[in-house]
């Protein structure tokens, strides 16, 4: 039941034109889910003006030739990624139950990445996305000047905060990027300067109930921002300032653990953010 999401952010300078930004996260792929695949390939009918893909992207040692061919048709458009711990590290077995946890992580054993990361990172770079892993960058998105910030993945503790540098100064939009949204990613792009922060991992809760919602968020995130356009910190939407808070974007992600290959009341999904003028 994949779902495409739309969604407002009045972020851009007074009188610029409208962006559309795709967000992907958590597609968690393997090689047999090729209804995934043909629907992400579809996006591409958007026609966005740059695409973000916020990681999780493998679930299975030999996915990456059918990752790239999902992703294919928009690499044919501007974009920037991060990784999340599932590109790295291939899933496995775990009491289903620590999912309900606070915080789901087991305990880390040291080991080598056994998904193709570099790889992964190599292919999209060479297609012309940015690699934003602890990295800044700029860029031009439709005729607008827009500095990049990125975080490589907090839920394994590889994130680091580019140093500052000139990539910042007077640009027309400040975009921070993270997979996994923990408080400390939040506020070091918020301290920043991001002006709108997008984010994957949460899954959207995943396991949802109607009236309370999403029933943890997979790190320290409240609940109550497990999917979807909220301020940060403290603004919701309807008394976002813009003086103190920055916009934060979570996606509800296009997959699951297959070991886990359950979601109640949370459809999988993309978002097509469209940045208005404030």
């Amino acid at each position: 039941m994949f779902t495409l999401r739309r969604v407002t952010v009045p972020v851009l300078p007074s009188g610029a034109a409208d962006l559309t930004v795709l967000h992907l996260s958590d597609l968690h792929l393997t090689p047999s889910q090729t209804r995934k695949i043909a629907w992400v390939r579809e996006l591409a009918d958007l026609e966005p003006d740059f695409v973000v893909d916020t990681g999780d992207n493998m679930a299975h040692v030999d996915v990456l030739p059918h990752l790239l061919h999902a992703l294919e048709p928009l690499l044919a458009f501007p974009g920037a990624f991060v990784m999340g711990s599932n590109d790295y590290f291939s899933p496995h077995a775990k009491n289903p139950a620590r999912y309900l946890l606070p915080d789901a992580r087991t305990p880390r054993v040291p080991r080598k990445p056994d998904l193709p990361v570099h790889e992964l990172a190599i292919a999209l770079s060479a297609a012309g996305w940015v690699d934003l892993d602890n990295s800044r960058a700029r860029t031009t998105i439709a005729g607008l000047d827009v500095a990049l910030a990125g975080l490589d993945d907090p839920h394994i503790d590889r994130d680091k905060m580019p140093a500052p540098d000139q990539t910042t100064a007077g640009a027309d939009l400040r975009l921070g990027v993270v997979h996994a949204p923990y408080v400390r990613a939040l506020d070091a792009l918020q301290r920043d300067g991001a002006e709108l922060i997008i984010a994957g991992h949460t899954h959207g809760g995943q396991l949802c109930l109607p009236g309370l919602g999403a029933l943890v968020t997979n790190c320290d995130l409240d609940r109550g921002r497990a999917q979807g356009l909220h301020g940060w910190p403290g603004a919701r939407p309807d008394e976002f300032s813009g003086h103190d808070s920055t916009w934060l974007h979570v996606s509800g992600g296009l997959g699951t653990s297959p070991y886990t290959p359950v979601r109640f009341a949370c459809r999988p999904s993309a978002t097509l953010l469209t940045l208005t003028a404030r």
